[in-house]
């Protein structure tokens, strides 16, 4: 090198020696681990964004089908307690009108109870004022 021109050293000087080199091969798997997951999701990204048409759309056509799968399946759930309603319901609502007609005439011998015992409250009532009148006017001649 001390035979070689100026502007040789300078070059000779830039390229890298054989153990900087081993150097740089021996860390770069070190560094390729320290790549953070932002990175590493970034690159995912960008190789979905670069897939294959035909890959796009079956993996469209795969979300889709686990979506209606999903739906098909709690369709299935609503049609199974509708027709369970479906099934039971008219048995207990003409369980319930039976029920409601034979509690009709209790209710209605109740009522007609209660107004005998409030027109007779009422009859009680007025002869307690009349009484009363009667007692406060004799307890005003007696006096």
């Amino acid at each position: 090198q001390a035979l070689a021109p100026a502007g040789l050293r300078l070059i000779l000087a830039q390229v890298p020696s054989r153990d900087s080199i081993m150097k740089i091969i021996f860390l770069l798997p070190i560094v390729a681990a320290g790549l953070d997951a932002s990175q590493l999701s970034d690159d995912s990204a960008n190789a979905s964004m670069r897939a294959n048409p035909i890959r796009k759309v079956v993996t469209l056509l795969q979300k889709m089908q686990s979506k209606i799968t999903a739906e098909g399946k709690r369709e299935e759930e609503l049609y199974e307690k509708f027709a369970c309603y479906c099934r039971t319901g008219s048995s207990d609502l003409s369980a319930s009108i039976s029920a409601a007609e034979n509690k009709v005439p209790a209710v209605t011998s109740q009522l007609e109870e209660t107004k005998q015992k409030l027109a007779q409250t009422k009859i009680d009532l007025k002869q307690a004022q009349v009484d009363r009148v009667a007692a406060k006017e004799a307890m005003a001649t007696a006096t």
